[in-house]
């Protein structure tokens, strides 16, 4: 992504907050390349409920930027890309009201399932929204705090997704001068893709004051500039602030993707998804009709379970994650965290066809089958009738980079892979967000200026049609189990 002569400038800073971590990147606009770099750690809770503390985003947000140095007082825009769907509940004074509740929370699931009934089913809601609500939906958790902590929710008085607090610190802005951007937004359950707004009728149903929400910025608009106390951080007065993004539309701009090119993200979370030109509305649940940050739409099916529950697997062989053997007839459903695709929010992991000459490398392989049979199987939902099925996957995320996930990927898709080399693509969208506001340029004609998709190729192999049939033949058996309560 780099020029022979290097850096020329000017630059821009691009931020991926996820799950897990914040991530910053100064990127210069010229060339692409990669001029500094910081991160730094988040706290998610564990067992019944994920949560975050919105203030401990912001403190890593702080410590990755001062990693960058000199770089990041030297641009002049920024843009946060972050984890979706979170639900961030502020105080009149800007301060949260209890941690945020995060995309993988699942203890939303009877609200969602209400809301659905309540609307008129899931027709309704994929018409109207794009998509129909689960667990994972922030509509779905404001219902859930509502019921279970109407204090919280009385002491509310602005709503935020997490890329919408961070966005709000960098540009100072108060409880009623929130902004967002139409592809995080399009994940709340409450924006109507139909209409491009903000929908009273849901917003009335589960209690939510309209005026708590945010601008909803359009694409190519300035969300405000850097506005925090001298030394807070490294930028520039009047830095551009960027309306930023939800990290699968970042992402997607990052990798400057055409309509039709289909995206396989391995991370906590598993993802495909594919840029579009339709607005997507698939009744069935599966695919959530997101919009794309730059204008068009996202469609993307998502799993709860994905590197993490198998490296948790292979922790419990006792095996390094690239331990695998072929062979053998186990199945595993790796649904450790309950799962969103297939619906199964009370779902736990499933191991069946268990033999005396089992070995655990097999077992190991079983995990990432399962976890890959769920995206997999989303894909055909994902693509519109423009996709180009031939074309190859991309695949992207920590775990594309190991060699059990791009095998798996491959016997179990029969495509060709492609590996871009670049690695941050959440933090180099957003920085390609933030550098078409000094150009003007689509952000995801800058990457593709930057030629960030570009990595190798691995050939198609024989899809493995066994393997498919045997986890599709668990799943449908196991189907009262799975259920829960």
């Amino acid at each position: 992504m780099s020029a022979a002569d290097g850096p020329v400038g000017p630059y821009v800073v691009g931020v991926d907050s996820s799950t897990q971590s914040t991530k910053a990147l100064v990127v210069d606009v010229a060339t692409g390349a990669v001029v500094a770099s910081g991160q730094a750690p988040h706290t998610v809770t564990s067992g019944a409920g994920r949560e975050s503390d919105p203030e401990e985003w912001y403190t890593a947000l702080r410590s990755a930027l001062a990693q960058c140095g000199d770089a990041a007082r030297r641009a002049s825009a920024v843009s946060v890309g972050g984890q979706q769907h979170g639900l961030v509940t502020l105080d009149a004074q800007g301060k949260p009201v209890r941690p945020a509740l995060l995309w993988n929370d699942v203890r939303s699931a009877p609200q969602a399932r209400r809301l659905v009934d309540e609307l008129g089913g899931a027709k309704v809601w994929a018409d109207r929204f794009g998509s129909v609500p689960g667990a994972s939906f922030t509509v779905s958790k404001w219902a859930w705090l509502a019921e279970h902590e109407p204090a919280a929710a009385r002491a509310t008085a602005a709503v935020r997704l997490p890329h919408d607090y961070l966005t709000g610190r960098l540009t100072g802005a108060g409880t009623s001068a929130g902004t967002t951007d139409r592809g995080d937004v399009s994940g709340t359950g409450w924006w109507a893709s139909a209409t491009e707004a903000y929908d009273e009728d849901v917003l009335g149903r589960v209690g939510l004051d309209p005026a708590l929400l945010p601008r909803v910025v359009g694409p190519g608009e300035v969300a405000g500039t850097v506005h925090v106390a001298e030394g807070e951080l490294p930028f520039a007065k009047g830095t551009l602030v960027a309306a930023g993004t939800g990290d699968n539309a970042a992402a997607a701009l990052g990798l400057g993707l055409l309509p039709g090119t289909p995206v396989l993200s391995l991370g906590t979370s598993g993802t495909v998804y594919a840029v579009s030109r339709r607005r997507p509305t698939d009744a069935s649940g599966t695919v959530a009709g997101f919009a794309a940050a730059h204008g068009d739409w996202l469609p993307l099916a998502c799993t709860l379970n994905c590197t993490l529950a198998v490296d948790r697997i292979a922790a419990l062989l006792g095996l390094d994650r690239e331990a695998v053997e072929a062979g053998g007839a186990a199945t595993i459903l790796p649904y450790l965290d309950g799962e969103r695709t297939p619906d199964l929010p009370h779902a736990a992991g499933l191991l069946t066809g268990l033999r005396h000459d089992t070995t655990g490398g097999q077992l190991l392989q079983a995990a990432y089958d399962g976890a890959v049979h769920a995206l997999l199987g989303a894909l055909d939902r994902v693509l519109d009738d423009e996709a180009d099925r031939s074309a190859p996957l991309l695949l992207i995320g920590g775990g594309a980079r190991g060699t059990a996930w791009q095998q798996t990927v491959r016997r179990l898709s029969g495509r060709a892979v492609q590996i871009p080399e670049a690695r941050e693509l959440v933090a180099l969208g957003a920085a390609a967000q933030a550098a078409g506001l000094l150009t003007g340029e689509d952000p995801a004609a800058v990457a593709r200026r930057w030629n960030t998709a570009r990595g190798p190729v691995l050939d198609p192999v024989e899809r493995d049609d066994a393997a498919l049939e045997r986890i599709s033949g668990v799943l449908a058996g196991a189907a009262p189990l799975l259920e829960g309560p």
